[in-house]
This record gives structure tokens, sequence and C-alpha cells, in this order.
């Protein structure tokens, strides 16, 4: 399983709509997001608009691409885009991904070994 972290900079002035927005979901997006592999997904700001977001899934690209081919994703995606600073690209697919550098699981595992 892939862990995915990402970061997207939220305008502040519109961080209270956009966690409005995130309190309830289109179900027909949320239905599609679970259904192309999009696991355990969070999202994280702070009061300047900091975003972090984190899912995990059997393969990034495969969950894109699964996602892509959703009508429900085209409008939820041009709906989002407004919020964001610097974007290019749609939101899921131009944040910047964070690397990794630290999984207790992992290393607990590795210790058992």
């Amino acid at each position: 399983m892939q862990r995915v972290c990402f970061q997207l900079q939220v305008k502040p002035e519109r961080l209270t709509e956009y966690r409005e927005r995130h309190a309830a979901v289109w179900p027909e997006m949320l239905r599609a997001l679970k259904d192309t592999g999009w696991n355990n997904y969070s999202l994280f700001v702070r009061d300047d608009g900091l975003l972090i977001g984190y899912f995990e899934t059997e393969s990034l690209e495969a969950a894109q691409e699964g996602m892509a081919r959703t009508d429900v994703n085209a409008r939820w995606q041009a709906e989002m885009a407004q919020f964001f600073v610097d974007l290019e690209g749609a939101p899921d697919t131009g944040f910047l991904q964070l690397t990794e550098v630290f999984n207790l699981e992992e290393q607990l595992a590795a210790l058992e070994r």
C-alpha cells in the first residue's frame, strides 16, 4: 500500500468556505474516491491556508486515472480549483507530493525481523 502525503495552499480569504465545502462533500464524490482507491483519505489545514492531505492507495497513478474518468471529479475539481494559490492543473493532480521520511509501523516491523 502506497502512502501519499501532499501539500496545497488554500487562499486564506477562501478558507471558511473551503472548510464548509468539505464538511459535506457530495455523496457521489465520496463514493468515487473510495471506488478508485483513495483510502484513509484526510485533509488537514492551518489557519493560514496550508493544506496537507494524506491517503493510502495501491497506486497513485491508478487512483488519479480512475478519478479522471469520472464526471463527478471533473465537476468537483473545477469548483475546488478557485480555492488554491499558484495551482497548476486540477487540485487532485497539481499538488506537491511530500516525501515520507519516517513510518513507525515499518520500523517496528523491521525490528521484529
